[in-house]
């Protein structure tokens, strides 16, 4: 008994170690006796390493861990030899020409033949705006061109008088200048034969109307000599006519500017689309009141694609050209096909509004990200157009 129990506890100071079973346990249950004593000799021979008659334990843990092992090398080595030419990101969105549109006059909404996400052609009617007022504008715009175009007319009649009544107004005061010279010369020769007689041969009457004859002959030399300075400004005459000529073709001009503005904003009072697309963020109705510059909804074109924001250390081999492929989140099915048309020239953070002062204070490195757009080729139905700003996971195939 005594080398059983040195057996089964050969360290002699171990109080827990389970103790043989006695005989009067054996008696009453054989099978359980039994049981407990072949796990108790299992036990005793694990805890004796040294014990010739122990069995080797099982290897196959070793190798299950070593082909998992393995296994994992093999696909860690795969997956880098598949993917160490691809540049991927998450921080990407479909992009597109999204036109707003604005109203260029002020007026009611009397017709309106949109409705939020309809599609449009270009040149289809979109809404009008009242247009009684702008119509009395041109109409009055109209009156005034009429009397401008009357009044220029009525100058050019005053220039082409003016040009022959000058020169005729001219030559008409010379010649009465040379007729009161002739008098002039006749009253003083009268008037030096009453003066020169003998007082007794003549009277005093012949004498005072020599004198006056005199006086009268000799202003109306004066008088002819102002006419002819007066009808000697021909040209300037002329040129005042001219002038005159040219503000009646200014005013018409401006007349003509008038009607033509006028025309234009009743032109504006029907919105027409510039091109086909998609309304979208409509906010006006019927019976609104829209001010002139005020945005009435978006025109969403066609055209799609994706810009995709990469890290800086990603676009090493990066190049206009280069195969994209490319995963959307809100359609799980659709593989689009496109590639990279180009790399914009600077960081999101430099065109932003504040963009960083890396100078002032302590500096902390941020990976910047470059917008890249990316134009898809194939996969796309043209009849399910992608909304602007969903995610998409782009794929660039760098080398």
């Amino acid at each position: 008994m005594d080398d059983a129990g040195r057996s089964e506890n050969p360290g002699g100071d171990k109080p827990d170690q389970a103790a043989p079973p006695r005989g009067d346990q054996l008696e009453r249950s054989p099978d359980k006796a039994k049981g407990k004593a072949r796990d108790d000799d299992r036990q005793s021979r694990e805890d004796k390493p040294d014990d010739p008659e122990q069995k080797p334990r099982s290897r196959w843990p070793l190798i299950i861990l070593a082909l998992v092992v393995l296994a994992a090398i093999i696909a860690g080595a795969v997956y880098w030899f598949t993917t160490r030419n691809l540049e991927s990101t998450d921080d990407a969105y479909t992009e597109g020409n999204a036109v707003a549109y604005a109203a260029k006059v002020a007026g009611y909404v009397t017709q309106l033949h949109v409705d939020d996400n309809t599609f449009v052609h270009k040149g289809d009617l979109l809404l009008k705006i009242d247009p009684r007022d702008y119509i009395t504008a041109r109409d009055q715009s109209r009156a005034s061109l009429s009397l401008a175009q009357a009044q220029l007319s009525s100058a050019q009649v005053a220039l082409d008088i003016a040009q022959v009544q000058a020169p005729a107004s001219l030559q008409q005061a010379q010649a009465q200048l040379q007729q009161a010279q002739a008098n002039k010369t006749q009253a003083e020769q009268a008037y030096r034969r009453q003066h020169a007689v003998d007082p007794r041969a003549t009277t005093q009457t012949d004498i005072d109307q020599a004198n006056a004859q005199m006086r009268s002959t000799t202003a109306s030399v004066a008088n002819a000599e102002a006419q002819v300075k007066v009808a000697q400004l021909v040209q300037q005459n002329i040129q005042s006519a001219e002038d005159t000529v040219r503000q009646r073709q200014a005013q018409v001009s401006q007349a003509d500017a008038n009607l033509a503005q006028a025309e234009v904003n009743l032109s504006y009072t029907d919105l027409i689309a510039p091109q086909d697309g998609y309304i979208t963020r409509r906010n006006v109705d019927l019976g609104t009141f829209v001010q002139a510059g005020q945005q009435v909804f978006y025109i969403v074109t066609p055209d799609v694609w994706v810009t995709a924001n990469f890290k800086e250390n990603q676009l090493t081999d990066m190049h206009p050209g280069q195969h994209v492929t490319m995963d959307v989140d809100a359609y799980p099915n659709l593989h689009l096909q496109g590639h990279i048309d180009s790399i914009q020239q600077g960081s999101g953070a430099r065109f932003s509004t504040f963009p960083a002062e890396n100078a002032t204070g302590n500096f902390v490195k941020i990976v910047r990200r470059v917008p890249v757009k990316i134009i898809i080729d194939h996969g796309l139905d043209k009849d399910h157009i992608l909304p602007l700003g969903i995610s998409v996971e782009p794929t660039v195939t760098v080398r």
